[in-house]
């Protein structure tokens, strides 16, 4: 797992510049499509939030998660003419999303798939299909091949019209690599690490575009370290679960250094040291890292790529507390790299 951390900067470049190429193929598919919606599960579930949340806010069309039981499970008709489904799978083997895409196509859609499986059943099955270049991944919980599929939907977006600086895009793994190489984030990781022996659970939350960061840190936790760790936003924590943050559960809060959202971070990590729980920034700035008992800065990156950075302190974290519980993080109990879901 720590191996494949350590990867990203040369996959994520690898797969930026063989699809970007392709974001004139994205635009072709969709010109005749208003709105979007997403198929995934589990860790490309995660990923899709990103999607949703980066052509809404940049792209200026309605995107959504969709549930692939609507069609697997149920057998709805849905009229799909004038949407674009986008099915999300790393293998591109996952029976569940094979299936929802073909019925998608049957229902009217445009489809694209975004898949590290070259020659696999979603990618056969679309329209345009944006295959990452993360290479074989043999760590169980997924790392390069999550924060590939980030940067492909950036490239969707940027398919699909959004003002968004191709040059920014180009530049994040030069970004990631050079935080990669700071020997400091290393001790600061460490510190957190050391608290989190101790729980039983806690919480991460994140909100807007770092909402699917914190997500997948939690997903990670919960894969690899065994710890009931809940992802959720600011927003919703704080309408009635915030009640289980206590002394014995901390929070994890995650946030670009800039943007809409990280005066709520800031509030938010005050909020839980008031309530006697220990904080823990990654990413938000000086200020964030002021209201947490603890925190790592993150790559800096732009509000639209920091969930592409924020990622990376999380799994970096996983892996170390994973392994200071006596868990072998690439091998967690009950899990495959291809999970089938009916």
């Amino acid at each position: 797992m720590r191996t494949e951390i350590m990867e990203q900067p040369g996959v994520l470049r690898a797969t930026i510049d063989a699809l970007l190429p392709q974001a004139a193929q994205v635009e072709a598919v969709a010109r005749q499509t208003r709105q979007v919606l997403f198929f995934a599960r589990g860790t490309s579930d995660n990923a899709a939030v990103y999607g949703s949340y980066l052509i809404q806010t940049a792209g200026g069309r309605l995107a959504t998660l969709g549930s692939p039981s609507v069609a697997t499970t149920y057998h709805a008709r849905i009229d799909l003419s004038g949407v674009l489904v986008v099915g999300l799978s790393q293998s591109g083997r996952t029976q569940e999303i094979a299936e929802t895409l073909s019925w998608a196509r049957e229902c009217g859609a445009s489809v694209i798939a975004i898949t590290n499986g070259v020659g696999s059943p979603i990618a056969e099955l679309a329209d345009v299909a944006l295959v990452t270049r993360a290479g074989a991944e043999r760590a169980v919980p997924a790392t390069k091949t999550f924060t590939c599929q980030l940067a492909a939907l950036a490239v969707l977006a940027i398919g699909l019209g959004a003002d968004l600086d191709i040059g920014q895009l180009r530049r994040l793994p030069d970004v990631i690599a050079a935080w990669l190489d700071e020997p400091g984030h290393t001790s600061a990781l460490d510190a957190i690490v050391s608290e989190l022996v101790e729980v039983k659970g806690l919480v991460v939350s994140a909100r807007g575009l770092a909402y699917s960061a914190a997500l997948e840190v939690a997903l990670k936790i919960k894969e690899a370290c065994y710890l009931n760790a809940m992802g959720i936003s600011y927003a919703d924590l704080q309408h009635g679960p915030i009640a289980v943050v206590d002394a014995g559960t901390p929070a994890i809060i995650m946030a670009p250094d800039a943007g809409p959202t990280r005066d709520a971070a800031i509030g938010l990590a005050r909020r839980v040291s008031g309530a006697g729980a220990r904080a823990y920034g990654i990413g938000g700035g000086a200020d964030l890292a002021a209201a947490c008992d603890l925190a790592v800065p993150d790559p800096a990156l732009p509000e639209w790529l920091a969930p592409i950075g924020l990622v990376v302190p999380g799994q970096l974290l996983t892996e170390a507390l994973s392994r200071r519980l006596g868990i072998d993080p690439d091998n967690p109990r009950g899990l495959s790299k291809v999970t089938q879901t009916t």
